[in-house]
Parts: C-alpha cells; structure tokens; sequence
C-alpha cells in the first residue's frame, strides 16, 4: 500500500472510531507501526487529528441537538449519565474520551451543555494522543 494510502487510512479509522460508529484504528495504528515505514510522530499526529476531529464531530451533533431539543425532552440513559459527569468535570473530563462506550457520551454531553470549543479540543486531543502514544509504544 503506497505511503499516503495507509496514512489516509489511518486517518479515516480514527475519525470513525470517534464518531458514533465503531472502528478499529488501534489495530491500524498498529500495524502501520509494526512494519516501521512511517514516522512513529506522524502516525501519533494523524490518528490523534482524525480520532479527535471524530468527537468534535459527537460534540458538534450535542450542540445542535441542544439547540433542538425542548428543555423538558429527557436523554437515553448513557447520555443522561454523562452530562452528568460533563456538568460535575467540566471540560477535564474529556480527557477520559478515548474510553470505548463512555467516550462518545461525554464528547456529546460537552457539546449538549455548551462546552467552550476550544477547552474541549485541547482536552479531547490530549486524551487520544496519551492512549495512541500508549499503543505506539506498546508495539514499539
């Protein structure tokens, strides 16, 4: 697979396994790092950039559902217990949205509450990049 295919692909994993849909980029990231043609940064950046660009889109779905919704409407239960632990944390709990199942609820409860945007990418961002790093230098 060319250089740029694989990275491309890399990219599109991670921004789909943060968005509402299930995906496998730590097996991609993986591969692609055990066959050592890549940068180890550049794959940390790129799997970072697209799984946290995927839960800024989750939080930008929170958001506009927020700006839909009647006050009285009540959320599905894992919702409903992440905006909880969004209104408690604040931003800081987005550090936690690489967490399968739990993540994606608290990256739609920030944007449901109204979260600043900016607070929200740094703490998303940080939260993947430690869980890729993580996984880089387990297959290191």
């Amino acid at each position: 697979m060319p250089d740029s295919t694989s990275l491309w692909g890399l990219f599109l994993s991670a921004f789909i396994s943060s968005t509402l849909f299930p995906g496998g980029s730590e097996v991609v990231l993986g591969t692609l790092a055990t066959h050592h043609t890549h940068d180890p940064w550049q794959l940390l950046g790129i799997a970072t950039l697209g799984n946290t660009l995927g839960a800024l889109t989750t939080w930008l779905l929170g958001l506009l559902l927020a700006r839909r919704m009647r006050p009285e409407t009540r959320l599905a239960p894992p919702r409903q217990r992440a905006l909880e632990h969004v209104r408690k944390w604040g931003s800081p709990v987005l550090l936690l949205s690489w967490l399968p199942v739990a993540g994606d609820p608290l990256c739609f409860a920030a944007g449901f509450l109204r979260l600043p945007v900016l607070a929200s990418f740094l703490f998303i961002a940080l939260g993947k990049a430690a869980r890729y790093a993580a996984i880089l230098f387990a297959f290191a």
